[in-house]
């Protein structure tokens, strides 16, 4: 062989083991981040053809199982995820949603009753107080109703009533409906025939209607017109023969009939326990033969309340209550001392007479377990005229106390219970809310 040849055979191999270095180095490219077992630093560099096909096949097996275990891999991923998502899809509602708020309270009170007026039995209560409208958190709570009267005297009564709030605290809506009969004393008109004590059994029978709308006008005052209509029978239960002559209408089916005003100011917070803010009241109604009613007069009341938050647990709460009547009204259309709760210790009907005032102040104090107490006291008057106001022989004073016990905690609606003591009477009263 000549140089030549040799040189050439040289040069030769040297091209040969350059394209198996260029072969090994992309091998090892794809190779790489397969991580494969097969890969080495100390592998040859000159290999022969029979050994680069077996590597290849080795390479081609390896890169198909790696992609099995990769599909595996993801298969056995979302099997998990799907398994997740079913476990936490089969959780039971109670765990992944909120229980629902309900939208108001509802107040169950059968109130025991026990007057001088009209015997000893049970007033049941059923009521629902309730936002009218959950998007409107201007007005205050509506309430619906209906209750009943049972005495040992013979009285019975059923009313359903209701008083809503509604459009941002824009209209005032108060209507209600009782029927029934009352059996209670009448003691006649005026301070004297009231301290006399004589007394008259009657038996009223009827049903009575009154309604009224309210449109707030300017801030916190509303003004409406109210209605009212109802019919009567009086008749004299049995007795000794002592007391004060029986009225005209006796024996006689009458129907009274009204048209009226009524306008308020009322900065109460909440309706049914204030503790700051005040409410100014003025109602008149006007009875006409026009209208059907059979007695001609006009009826006028003003009431003005107001509250003080003494600390988180204590309210000072003051009451002012003024009647006046005019024109020739039916004795149970004059002011009656003693009802709703102007005051407290006299029996409603024992002092009657066309004009009266009445005030007192009470202090409220909330306690734990839902209980509470409340200490009162005031003092007022019937009269026939203005000559014959605050004559301190006709004042007539009373004071008392009694607990309390919160049926709707989310409203703060109290039962309350009062002993009260009068001028020569007391009395035992339970109701639904406060005094005033």
């Amino acid at each position: 062989m000549t140089m030549d040849d040799c040189g050439f055979s040289r040069l030769l191999w040297r091209y040969r083991l350059g394209f198996l270095c260029v072969v090994c180095a992309v091998l090892l490219m794809f190779c790489r981040p397969l991580k494969l077992s097969a890969q080495s630093t100390s592998a040859p560099i000159a290999i022969d053809d029979t050994q680069r096909v077996q590597e290849n096949e080795q390479l081609s097996t390896a890169n198909v199982e790696a992609s099995s275990n990769s599909q595996a891999r993801g298969a056995d991923a979302q099997s998990k995820k799907f398994s997740t998502t079913k476990s936490e899809s089969d959780q039971p509602l109670a765990e992944t949603e909120k229980k629902p708020e309900h939208r108001g309270s509802i107040v169950v009170a059968p109130l025991p009753i026990s007057s001088s007026a009209i015997g000893t039995g049970l007033v049941p209560i059923l009521g629902y107080i309730f936002p009218f409208s959950k998007n409107d958190k201007t007005s205050p709570p509506s309430t619906i109703g209906a209750t009943g009267l049972f005495t040992n005297n013979g009285s019975r009564a059923f009313g359903v009533g209701g008083q809503l709030f509604f459009n941002e605290d824009t209209y005032e809506i108060t209507a209600g409906y009782v029927r029934g009969n009352l059996n209670y004393n009448l003691y006649g008109i005026g301070i004297a025939a009231g301290n006399a004590g004589l007394k008259l059994p009657l038996e009223q029978t009827g049903q009575v209607f009154r309604g009224e709308v309210l449109r707030r006008v300017w801030r916190r005052i509303f003004i409406g017109p109210r209605f009212f209509t109802g019919s009567s029978l009086i008749t004299v239960r049995p007795n000794s023969g002592e007391g004060p002559p029986a009225p005209a209408d006796v024996g006689l089916r009458t129907t009274m009939r009204s048209l009226g005003l009524r306008a308020v100011r009322d900065t109460r917070p909440n309706h049914f326990y204030p503790t700051t803010g005040s409410k100014v009241e003025l109602t008149s109604d006007f009875f006409a033969q026009a209208l059907g009613s059979k007695y001609s007069y006009q009826s006028y009341n003003f009431q003005f309340d107001r509250f003080w938050s003494l600390s988180k647990s204590r309210v000072l709460a003051y009451d002012l209550f003024v009647c006046n009547t005019g024109g020739n009204p039916p004795f149970y259309g004059n002011c009656i001392y003693g009802a709703s709760n102007e005051l407290r210790g006299y029996v409603a009907g024992q002092y009657i007479d066309r004009h009266m005032f009445a005030t007192q102040l009470e202090y409220r104090l909330s306690l734990p377990k839902k209980l509470g107490l409340a200490a009162f006291g005031g003092i007022g008057q019937v009269f026939p005229g203005d000559d014959e106001i605050f004559r301190a022989n006709n004042l007539l004073p009373a004071a008392g106390a009694g607990p309390r016990y919160q049926l709707s905690s989310k409203y703060h609606l109290n039962l309350r219970t009062d002993f009260a003591k009068g001028k020569g009477s007391w009395t035992w009263s339970m109701g639904v809310g406060e005094a005033f």
